[in-house]
């Protein structure tokens, strides 16, 4: 399409339960990223559709691997001067941090309602001085779920003030499962809760509307697949550009390619309502919301030059510093010892794996003993990459193939294609390798690509120009 139009998805990769919002010329969106590490991306766009990341919100997590925990479906707010993330952790309670500048430093995270399974956090600060937050519920955690509590609380977001009032049971309501995702606005006089319905792969966006912030709320479905082939398109956030337009950025789960994110035009229509994307379904592509900015998309390649990793990288849990190094243009990873399968292991660096068919290369050098590659790796994990034992041998691996002698020089690049559905082809010296590997979303999550070595902790794998080439 042209610099004038574009088409979804505007995110093709796990950027998952997005929110956005805008401040002055500029938009903002974050992400859940459950037990990532650093998780809570910033990224940063002046027209909704080219987004790059600016920074990270949150740099803690757990020291092992929990798949499905941490931070789910943060909502982003601008109050009083200051960026706010509010966020539940099914296992914590509704947290939030802050910061002046969206690219940080960001505060430590703030607990403002301890407790088990509440989830997907959202306040509102009234113009009357008063604030409030609503929330949803984990099953898992709290045994109920399909419905959202509100709360009234500190204006400064230190603690809530009350027990909290059901202000939706969707229980109640004909055909509603899975009420979740909650985001509140205020406009012309009236509250609304923007919330998704009926589970990640096959749900609808839904909107609430009162008078009273407290209820009582009518309904409406108002984005739903319809005759789409868009499955799911639902949980997200609203905003209006300077010119007075309105959209709606919401995901669509294409499994092991995560949640993608898609950008509909929205209305409101005569009644009061919106209207999103073309009459209730969604949209193959658009007007850009502004026009005239530059091609962008959240970095993928990384030549390891920089003075850090690339904001693209997370671990898979709280990193040790002595896991790894950037030195001369290359990322240096310590042989360090865990797990032997990857999806325990903290140690493993990854991103995001591209929701287009692509070819991802790395030249690695194994220096000592121990094994290092690349990784795909969701609820099941294969690799490629080299394995140096006691006999000093340096050996091609697979993990589901024999071993393979390679020159003792001990560079090789290795690298995976990913074709259509994520079908996985690894490659080592510009040959295949073994069988195509089917990739598979983690929990919660799409799969990632990720760099890993594993050992006693003598060795060293030398990692150079990891590229990605994706097939637009």
């Amino acid at each position: 399409m042209s610099s004038q139009t574009y088409r979804n998805p505007v995110l093709n990769a796990d950027w998952s339960d997005p929110d956005v919002i805008r401040v002055g010329d500029d938009f903002y969106l974050t992400v859940s990223t459950f037990t990532k590490v650093p998780g809570l991306p910033i990224l940063h766009s002046r027209d909704l559709v080219n987004w790059t990341i600016i920074g990270h919100a949150y740099t803690r997590g757990h020291d092992d691997v929990r798949p499905g925990c941490g931070v789910w479906a943060p909502s982003l707010r601008h109050h009083d001067g200051r960026f706010w993330i509010f966020w539940g952790d099914p296992d914590v309670g509704v947290c939030w941090v802050s910061a002046e500048d969206p690219r940080g430093p960001w505060t430590e995270p703030h607990v403002v309602k301890p407790g088990l399974g509440l989830i997907d956090a959202c306040p509102l600060w009234d113009e009357d001085g008063q604030a409030y937050l609503v929330h949803g519920w984990a099953k898992s955690r709290a045994g109920i779920n399909n419905r959202l509590t509100l709360h009234r609380m500190a204006p400064d977001g230190s603690r809530v003030l009350d027990e909290g009032t059901l202000v939706i049971d969707a229980d109640l309501l004909p055909g509603y499962r899975t009420l979740e995702g909650p985001k509140l606005y205020k406009r012309d006089g009236a509250y609304w809760i923007f919330a998704p319905a009926g589970g990640v792969e096959q749900g609808w966006q839904s909107v609430f509307r009162a008078e009273s912030i407290f209820g009582p709320y009518e309904d409406r479905i108002v984005l739903e697949q319809g005759g789409t082939d868009v499955n799911g398109p639902h949980q997200g956030g609203w905003v209006d550009t300077p010119s007075g337009e309105h959209w709606f950025m919401h995901f669509q789960d294409r499994g092991p390619y995560g949640r993608v994110v898609h950008l509909q035009p929205m209305v409101w229509g005569e009644d009061g309502w919106p209207v999103m994307g073309d009459d209730g379904e969604p949209v193959a592509g658009h007007r850009v919301p502004v026009p005239g900015c530059e091609p962008a998309a959240p970095a993928t390649s990384d030549d390891f030059a920089g003075p850090g990793l690339g904001l693209q990288w997370s671990w898979q849990a709280n990193p040790d510093p002595s896991w790894w190094e950037l030195r001369d243009g290359t990322l240096r990873l310590a042989c360090v010892p865990g797990p032997d399968d990857l999806r325990e292991r903290p140690s493993v660096l990854g991103q995001r794996l591209p929701g287009a068919p692509c070819t991802v290369t790395v030249t690695l050098t194994l220096a000592g003993e121990g094994r290092a590659g690349l990784a795909v790796v969701g609820d099941t994990a294969a690799f490629v990459g080299l394995e140096r034992g006691p006999d000093g041998k340096l050996l091609l691996v697979r993990g589901d193939t024999e071993p393979v002698p390679v020159e003792e020089d001990g560079a090789v690049t290795i690298g995976a294609r990913a074709g259509e559905g994520a079908l996985i082809t690894f490659m080592a010296g510009g040959r295949d390798v073994g069988a195509p590997f089917q990739a598979t979303q983690g929990r919660w999550v799409g799969a990632v690509l990720g760099l890993f070595a594993a050992g006693d902790g003598t060795g060293e794998a030398i990692f150079e120009a990891f590229t990605v080439d994706i097939e637009r």
